[in-house]
């Protein structure tokens, strides 16, 4: 509970901190329109709609006003006012005026006072004075573009962000923890290790896999599906688009259509790429009848799927417009549920502990009670299934919180935010307990008494998207892949030309057992070859001279400034072998 009421007390300086910003640049700026400015994890943001264009050198003089409000002492106080007012005294400002008309006519609406000159909309709460905010450190970073509300239809506004933190030693920690993300970012890791890139000409968000990508999005899928065989999954293929009538019964043409891309008219036919697979699945299961013997029945695919993301929230592999789902649908009895449930969490936990997971936490997402158009389905079968997900995750011991407003359309959710040793926190596994698209797409069973009854599905995602799984692996990892995973395992390097053929053995050695092995028998000096494998982050070195030759040995580098000579090569490969098995996590 002390952690909590601290970020509380932290988020609340944050927003405060946000209208001392937005005083700042009306004083500064004059002309400028303030739109909104929330709080964030680091900090927060205000968008500001101003003709000139602000920069890194603009960030002193806007700190320096920001610290002669905060040292005046002035009161944050709160009214309220009828929409009437709200409207008047917003007069010149279009975007607070579009806010205010979307509130109801009867409704007050809260303002708050920053000193006796400036006012913005705002519900709390604030710290009661600015100058409770004189031990707080903040520092503006950055500034981008942002439409309006998201939208590209409206105006570009500037995103001025800035982080704030209870003290300068914590704001010092992150700016640290943030330059070491920056090196370590899955963008530029990428295109060092040659895991994927992108092109213009190709198109926004839709990443290309490199040899090196290619190698390890195979490992990873053979790894996950190996698993769920193990676990009586059975795994299906299905196309990567489907008419538009599939998505008008599954209800996503409805409440998803504005995140799909546009539909395909042909020959009096209208498709669409797929944005997810669960249609697909559902009309697989409909195409034979079932008897309640057969459930449950474990589908899983390892699918391509296509989504219309906005260029502006597009971040290489970590959110794409074409990225592959490592999904399932498990259809099955109500009194099933909860055993299957519990075992697609078992799964998570075991996949987890290969991987080295440790930092991670269960997020139980519901719907916003206060919103209920985006979604479907009605009262009784929400309530049914967020209370079956929570009894579940009690009954797990698993620590959990609860979330409003991020379940799915068509039902609540199960999320394992994962949390990297960058600091990004990142939703990895899903599972999605659903009543709803069984009645949209009519499914039924044959039960034990002979009638036919409806199946209830879950779905869910281990590995979840496979391109978001090596963005957070590569970043986690800092691209020191373990050994299971790594394109290339091992380097074979010659310290001369003349045992480039003893070297050509061990290569043929290490491929023949099945290692991914490289030769690099150029004829350069041995100090440039190290490092330019060392910059590919490949986990072993092999190095052969004239004494390895003689002796039949070999010299080995590895990750940890480990360097050792007169080895031989069957027992390396037998240490690799045995670190391969263990799944060794560096």
């Amino acid at each position: 509970m002390r952690n909590k009421q601290i970020d509380e007390k932290l988020q609340t300086a944050r927003h405060s901190f946000a209208h001392i910003l937005a005083k700042a640049l009306t004083e500064l700026y004059p002309s400028t329109l303030l739109t909104i400015g929330p709080a964030i994890d680091d900090g927060f943001y205000y968008d500001v709609d101003l003709e000139e264009q602000l920069t890194p050198d603009h960030f002193p003089a806007i700190e320096k006003k920001m610290k002669e409000i905060i040292n005046k002492g002035e009161p944050f106080t709160r009214k309220e006012v009828s929409r009437a007012e709200a409207l008047k005294l917003f007069a010149g400002n279009k975007y607070k005026t579009e806010i205010i008309e979307e509130l109801p006519e009867d409704e007050k609406i809260a303002l708050y006072y920053t000193g006796d000159d400036f006012f913005d909309l705002c519900r709390g709460p604030h710290v009661e004075s600015s100058k409770n905010l004189q031990n707080y450190a903040f520092k503006i970073h950055s500034v981008n573009g942002a439409y309006w509300r998201g939208s590209e239809k409206n105006k570009m506004l500037q995103r001025v962000y800035v982080y704030a933190f209870a003290d300068k030693k914590q704001l010092a920690e992150h700016i640290n923890m943030v330059e070491e993300a920056k090196k370590n970012d899955h963008r530029r890791l990428g295109k060092e290790l040659g895991i994927f890139m992108f092109d213009e000409l190709i198109g926004k968000g839709l990443p290309m896999y490199l040899p090196n990508g290619f190698t390890l999005r195979r490992l990873l899928s053979d790894y996950i599906m190996n698993k769920e065989i193990e676990k009586g999954y059975r795994h299906v293929m299905t196309p990567s688009l489907g008419n538009v009538d599939l998505y008008k019964t599954s209800g996503h043409w409805e409440h998803y259509k504005e995140d799909m891309f546009p539909a395909m008219e042909l020959d009096d036919e209208a498709y669409v790429l797929r944005p997810m697979n669960c249609p697909h699945h559902m009309v697989m299961f409909k195409h034979e009848m079932h008897s309640y013997r057969d459930l449950p029945l474990r589908i899983a695919e390892v699918a391509n799927d296509f989504r219309f993301e906005d260029s502006g929230n597009l971040c290489g592999l970590e959110r794409a417009r074409a990225f592959t789902q490592n999904d399932s649908h498990i259809f099955c009895t109500p009194d099933q549920i909860a055993d299957e449930i519990k075992g697609v969490i078992s799964l998570i936990m075991e996949v987890y502990k290969d991987f080295g997971f440790k930092d991670y936490t269960l997020r139980l997402s519901l719907r916003d009670k206060s919103d209920t158009s985006k979604y479907f389905g009605n009262d009784e079968l929400w309530e049914k299934s967020e209370n079956a997900l929570r009894e579940i995750i009690k009954s797990t011991g698993v620590n959990y919180y609860e979330a409003i407003g991020e379940a799915a359309f068509y039902g609540p959710k199960i999320d394992v935010q994962v949390y990297s040793a960058l600091g990004h926190e990142v939703t990895l596994s899903t599972v999605q307990l659903d009543y709803q698209l069984p009645e949209k797409f009519m499914l039924e069973y044959v039960g034990e008494d002979g009638e036919k009854h409806r199946p209830v599905v879950i779905h869910r995602a281990i590995l979840g998207s496979l391109d978001r799984f090596i963005a957070f692996l590569l970043e986690e990892t800092k691209g020191l892949l373990p050994l299971w995973l790594a394109p290339v395992q091992v380097k074979v390097l010659t310290l001369t030309e003349r045992n480039n053929d003893y070297a050509k053995k061990v290569f043929d050695t290490l491929c023949e057992k099945g290692l991914r092995a490289e030769l690099d028998d150029r004829n350069e000096k041995i100090g440039y070859k190290i490092r330019e494998a060392l910059s590919m982050k490949i986990p072993y070195l092999i190095i052969v001279g004239d004494e390895e030759e003689k002796n039949g040995e070999i010299s080995i580098r590895g990750r940890g400034y480990e360097n050792k000579s007169g080895l031989k090569l069957d027992d390396f490969i037998k240490r690799l072998e045995e670190e391969i098995e263990t799944k060794k996590i560096n």
